[in-house]
This record gives C-alpha cells, structure tokens and sequence, in this order.
C-alpha cells in the first residue's frame, strides 16, 4: 500500500468528519463509523498489494516453464496482473 495506515486512518476520519458536517450523513456512533470507513480504506488501498502477491504465487509456479520459454519475468508478471486486475474488475 502506498500510504501508511496512520495516514489512512486520518483520512478516514476527515472524510466522517467532512460528511457529518455536511449533513450527508448521521450517527451517534462516531468512532464505529470512522472504524468501518478506515477499513474499507484500507482494503481498497491494499487491493493492488493482494493482486501482486497473487500474480507472484502463480510465477512461482510456472517458473520452469517461463525459463525453458524463455520468457521474461516482468513481462509475464505485466500479463498476468492484466489479466487478474480485469477478473477483479479492480481500478488501479
């Protein structure tokens, strides 16, 4: 993830913040709402990470063929992280 959790955190709660004051959203229960936004943050942000761990477990695996192949590793992680970003219909 490229921003610390602390930073998230904080982002998270000014974005409570700035909907409370807006009256777009309400609650009595403040600190569960900037929980549950700093959460669903935080996995949104760690999406591609989860992508990049993935792509390497499937590298890991054909490694022997990509070397008798002759193929390049970034250019197949480059393929492979295509592919799974558009199964995942992530945005990245």
């Amino acid at each position: 993830m490229i921003f610390s959790k602390d930073y998230v955190g904080y982002l998270a709660r000014q974005t409570v913040k700035h909907l409370l004051e807006a009256k777009m959203i309400e609650t009595g229960k403040i600190q569960l709402v900037n929980e549950r936004v700093t959460t669903a943050m935080v996995d949104e942000l760690s999406l591609e990470d989860r992508i990049n761990d993935e792509v390497r477990v499937i590298l890991e695996a054909i490694q022997e063929d990509m070397r008798k192949g002759g193929v390049s590793y970034p250019e197949m992680f480059k393929k492979i992280k295509q592919k799974l970003v558009a199964q995942y219909k992530a945005v990245l």
